[in-house]
């Protein structure tokens, strides 16, 4: 149930989500209908089959785009992100062993980057989800942080002239797979278009304590614009590198290592200051970007199905009414109001 929003209170965390992690063959249709029924207004546009067969948004022709706008509206959904891939490639091009692509950065800036932003526009979003590009396998992330803060920087000033803020995601096996390498990531851009995505997942699956999660959490925050929400029950080992596709114990918000409690009470308490950052950017509020992989998850995506989905989003919000903050889902009263026209008077009402 969403936490009661009274006048002059806080106000309430987003709610959103991957809404292709609700869908068993991820259609439109069924991602929207998962959403809506669950109360959700925002989603993070992944992968989606709007007619032309599962794709990535950022392979979506203009009449499929024109499709899923038409849809979501109907569903009463916004946009809170596009969930693209860009710096989930080579940094050099440099064979070590992995299947990860090379792209030329020039080249990656005018197609890839430039069609995030454009899509990003399109669908009416102030966000694109990012990563911090592929060093080469078995060398240290630290001795590749100078060319890769040059290229986040291009990237955050192209997603600035478009009026958007690029999110730069913590996880394995890329350059930022840590907090604190992520603030070193941040502090050398230092552009106010670049903000930090924390991932408790994505950092307890490399073996790092509940305890360890939370000094990574405090290291990013200084530059933190939303959070993924997922969680993971910590392996016996730690790894230098992650197979991200054997990775199977996923859980929901509640169940994991990440200690999620900890850290919404400290998001809690500096509240007011991280809306006021993300206003600036024109962002409406905190986005919890529900990603729970409680099926199985990969590289480049996960799944949670609809049920799975439900659990992981009721474990969110038990942490969020356990730690008292507010969320927003929708109501009789939003229900009611939607009901006009045509749909009246097939309602009865």
């Amino acid at each position: 149930m969403s936490s009661a929003i009274l006048p002059n209170a806080m106000p309430p965390v987003l709610l959103s989500g991957f809404s292709d992690e609700a869908a068993n063959q991820k259609t439109a249709e069924q991602q929207f209908c998962a959403f809506a029924a669950l109360g959700l207004r925002y989603y993070t546009l992944r992968f989606i089959d709007a007619g032309a067969g599962i794709q990535n948004a950022m392979l979506l022709a203009p009449e499929s785009i024109d499709h899923i706008l038409a849809l979501q509206s109907e569903y009463g959904l916004q946009v809170s992100s596009l969930g693209s891939p860009i710096g989930k490639v080579k940094l050099l091009d440099v064979e070590d062993g992995t299947s990860n692509r090379y792209v030329p950065f020039e080249e990656y800036m005018k197609k890839d980057v430039q069609r995030a932003c454009d899509l990003a526009n399109t669908f009416g979003t102030k966000l694109i989800r990012g990563f911090s590009f592929y060093h080469p396998r078995g060398t240290d992330p630290e001795l590749h942080i100078a060319q890769a803060v040059d290229q986040l920087g291009a990237i955050a000033r192209l997603c600035d002239s478009h009026g958007l803020t690029f999110g730069l995601e913590v996880e394995a096996n890329l350059i930022g797979q840590t907090g604190k390498l992520l603030k070193k990531l941040y502090d050398g851009v230092a552009d106010p278009a670049m903000l930090l995505i924390f991932d408790g997942a994505n950092l307890v699956c490399q073996g790092m304590s509940t305890e360890q999660v939370y000094e990574e959490y405090l290291a990013m925050k200084e530059g933190m614009g939303w959070l993924h929400v997922k969680d993971y029950q910590r392996p016996l080992t730690r790894s230098a590198h992650v197979d991200e596709e054997s990775l199977k114990s996923f859980v929901p918000a509640d169940q994991g290592d990440s200690g999620h409690e900890a850290i919404f009470r400290d998001i809690k308490r500096d509240y007011n200051e991280l809306l006021a950052k993300l206003a600036k950017r024109g962002i409406p509020g905190l986005f919890m970007d529900l990603e729970p992989h409680v099926k199985g998850g990969g590289q480049f995506g996960g799944f949670s199905g609809p049920d799975g989905f439900g659990v992981a989003m009721r474990g969110l919000c038990r942490v969020l009414d356990y730690v008292g903050l507010p969320y927003d889902l929708r109501t009789f009263a939003d229900i009611r109001n939607s009901v006009t026209g045509t749909n009246a008077s097939k309602a009865g009402v």
